[in-house]
């Protein structure tokens, strides 16, 4: 009789480790699956591949003694369930830190579309044309009063004798006709801005970009458009234009070209600090995709900026 009444308390003092262990084993799957979807989202290229924990439990040689499979059991579960919640700390981190790199990205776009509306509006029309007439020191003259309009008296008549220049010709810009729309509408655009014919050229890329938002050639269009904006000297309505291309059509194929431009607009509007993080952006968003020769161009852009 007292060896049963012992039997059955030792039963009772084994179930609750038994259980204990269980809801263990059931956490450490938990986190196991919770690991994996992580893991998936921050290394989409790991192939399903899943960390390792770095504690192990260590090998026993011998056969656990009576009452001691629950302890060894609830110790290599614990040992695992501490490995993966640092693991799981360790990427949740790296997310949060990524996260925080692309809204900080966004927000100082953000506030230089706000900050810069005025000039930007400038810019598009451009300054009021000077008379021949100011100089140094000397007064402007009207709006109204160009080379080919009625003479006006000024403070320095000896300009009236000055030669005009004669306007440059624009070269003819033939339109393509494959039969795909899409790629003879922006051909089209390219080949005015090949033959320096920005304004025109802008329209007809903005037209691409417009028509054609589902066509590869959108994305072509819209880093051309920044493009032109650059040589023209705008380098505000370039950057915004870079920018866009990256933001609304990031698996477009000039979407990293449009990252390095937007540094280098940014380097000329001595923002070096935004045109840094621009780089970095792009080597984190596609430095396993880029080639060789844009790395170099990355290189030389982050220099001109005094990157750290």
């Amino acid at each position: 009789m007292r060896k049963s009444i012992l039997i059955g308390v030792c039963l009772a003092a084994l179930m609750p480790a038994t259980v204990q262990a269980q809801n263990v084993e059931g956490r450490v799957g938990k986190l196991e699956s919770e690991m994996r979807a992580v893991q998936r989202k921050v290394f989409p290229g790991g192939a399903g591949q899943m960390l390792q924990p770095e504690v192990r439990a260590p090998q026993s040689e011998q056969g656990p003694g009576p009452g001691s499979p629950a302890t060894s059991a609830l110790a290599d579960v614990n040992q695992r369930v501490t490995s993966l919640e640092q693991q799981m700390t360790s990427l949740t981190e790296q997310i949060e830190q990524n996260q925080n790199r692309t809204r900080q990205l966004q927000d100082a776009f953000d506030n230089y579309r706000r900050s810069n509306d005025a000039r930007l509006k400038t810019l598009e029309t451009g300054p009021a044309p000077i008379a021949a007439g100011a100089g140094a020191g000397g007064p402007i003259e009207s709006d109204d009063q160009s080379s080919d309009g009625p003479s006006r008296p000024t403070t320095r008549p000896e300009t009236a004798s000055r030669p005009t220049t004669p306007t440059p010709t624009k070269v003819s810009v033939e339109k393509p006709s494959t039969g795909d729309p899409a790629e003879d509408e922006y051909m089209y655009g390219y080949r005015l801005w090949a033959a320096k014919q920005y304004p025109q050229a802008e329209a007809q890329l903005k037209k691409v970009v417009a028509e054609y938002p589902k066509s590869k050639r959108a994305s072509y269009a819209q880093n051309l458009l920044g493009r032109s904006y650059l040589d023209e000297g705008k380098p505000s309505l370039a950057s915004m234009a870079f920018y866009d291309n990256y933001k609304k059509m990031p698996e477009g194929e000039r979407a990293p070209d449009s990252l390095l431009y937007l540094g280098q607009a940014l380097t000329k509007l001595n923002k070096p600090a935004d045109a840094c993080k621009v780089y970095d952006e792009l080597n984190d968003v596609y430095g396993a995709k880029m080639a060789a020769a844009m790395k170099g161009q990355v290189a030389a852009g982050r220099s001109a900026a005094k990157c750290k």
